[in-house]
């Protein structure tokens, strides 16, 4: 087999089950283990989801605890980080948040976008100066306690946060980056814009990593893996953006595909997931309902599998020895 990277963008509640489903689809149609991923990248939920496959959760056994299933004994891992049920979030609404007045942007921020303007993000350093959210994420995601204390993980596991002071996007784990405990680079990568408080780890705050990238992708060029899987929840198809929700999934999908270009170019065969048509209508606008995640479970599992099962991606997965012929 190949050299495989993983890359799981962010999505809230939502997200997370779409990757359970998604993988659990791999997991079962391919018998490809996403736990033996020579890298994981996580950015905000799919830094969760990294955590728990890098620290041996399988793919399966996510999906089941989703949808409220039986667990196996491996499973008993994810009981202990997560507890039993999916924790209760506010609704998350994008125009309230963007009507609150940002905070003005520092010194070094204004530096960085007069010296490297071409490496500033303005969209990103909007994001990052929203008025902080009242929600402290480390009081309602249960599992930063459980990993507090506990080392990086073994294999790679780069985390994607984005530091508030000049709006640089910071991968956490990969090396000649600021060395942090775990359950803070978690809780950095997920810590909304305006809806999370942002969180402080030393001298710096940062804000969910999904405000430089839904993705980040292209940050696996270096490594030139043979290949590159996906997935994406906060894409969204092409076509006409009716509404804010629309036109936040037509800019994720967008910087996607940008971020795939450059995987290719760089001569990794990527392969991505996406919400499709019935995965979207499940998963609705609001990111952090719970109510949804059962259904978007089983349709992410279907249209993984059906994805996965087209000549073209079968082939890809065929030639990398993530699947084996028929």
């Amino acid at each position: 087999m190949g050299s495989v990277g993983l890359v799981l963008g962010a999505g809230g509640v939502v997200g997370q089950a779409y990757h359970a489903g998604v993988l659990a689809a791999l997991e079962h149609d391919t018998g490809w283990d996403p736990r033996t991923a020579d890298v994981v990248v996580g950015t905000s939920a799919g830094s969760i989801t990294g955590t728990l496959l890098r620290v041996g959760v399988p793919a399966s056994e996510l999906a089941a605890w989703i949808v409220q299933a039986p667990l196996s004994t491996e499973g008993t891992v994810l009981e202990q980080m997560l507890g039993t049920e999916i924790p209760v979030f506010e609704p998350f609404r994008l125009l309230p948040l963007l009507r609150r007045l940002p905070d003005p942007p520092g010194r070094a921020m204004v530096q960085r976008a007069l010296i490297r303007p071409w490496s500033f993000r303005p969209l990103t350093a909007a994001m990052a100066l929203l008025a902080p959210g009242r929600l402290d994420i480390a009081e309602r995601l249960s599992m930063l306690r459980e990993v507090e204390g506990h080392e990086w993980p073994e294999e790679d596991l780069w985390i994607c946060a984005v530091r508030r002071r000049d709006g640089r996007r910071v991968v956490f784990g990969r090396v000649g980056s600021p060395k942090v405990p775990l359950h803070l680079a978690i809780a950095a990568s997920c810590a909304v814009p305006g809806y999370f408080a942002p969180v402080r780890i030393r001298e710096h705050t940062y804000v969910d990593g999904g405000a430089h990238s839904p993705t980040n992708a292209a940050i696996l060029r270096e490594r030139q893996l043979d290949l590159v899987i996906v997935v994406s929840p906060m894409s969204g198809p092409a076509g006409v953006l009716t509404d804010l929700y629309g036109v936040s999934r037509g800019h994720a999908a967008r910087v996607a595909r940008r971020e795939v270009r450059a995987l290719r170019e760089a001569g990794s065969q990527v392969v991505v997931f996406r919400p499709g048509r019935a995965e979207l209508a499940a998963m609705g606008n609001d990111f952090m309902a719970r109510d949804r995640v059962a259904e978007i479970v089983r349709e992410s599992f279907l249209g993984a599998g059906a994805y996965a099962a087209g000549p073209e991606v079968r082939e890809i997965l065929q030639s990398s020895g993530l699947r084996r012929p028929r």
